[in-house]
């Protein structure tokens, strides 16, 4: 019996130990083109079917997304697209016209690397979404 017991805790133990595996590109494509592309376009570059309407109310065009890396003289800065698209360090004022994605992007999460070397713990779409914006740098 006490084998038993043993055993499957040991099997529930690997479980909760697994690596959860990043999501790939075409995963973060498809939460792209749901949630993104109406304003940033099909492709990233800030043309979407909302693009003119936003930039004849705000005075801003939305964010050309294949050019962030190029903004960071080639690095993709991972942590500050992470909190940028959940939220975190947008405000509330009125010149930032992204709506908030915290609520859309939970779940289980993923550990990701955001070059401090620490592994955090990322909710899978977030982490999709942050890939597939980092596949398709210029």
């Amino acid at each position: 019996m006490r084998a038993i017991v043993a055993m499957i805790s040991m099997a529930g133990l690997l479980v909760a130990c697994a690596t959860q595996e990043m999501p790939d590109a075409s995963e973060g494509a498809a939460l792209y083109a749901e949630n993104c592309a109406m304003c940033h376009g099909a492709d990233g570059r800030g043309d979407g079917e909302l693009a003119r309407e936003i930039r004849e109310e705000s005075g801003r065009a939305p964010s050309d997304l294949t050019m962030i890396s190029q903004a960071e003289e080639g690095d993709f800065p991972r942590a500050q697209v992470l909190s940028y698209i959940d939220g975190y360090t947008r405000g509330r004022l009125p010149e930032q016209d992204m709506p908030e994605f915290g609520l859309l992007l939970e779940g289980p999460t993923v550990p990701v690397g955001t070059g401090d070397g620490v592994l955090s713990p990322v909710p899978r779409p977030l982490a999709a979404l942050m890939v597939y914006l980092e596949s398709i740098q210029r």
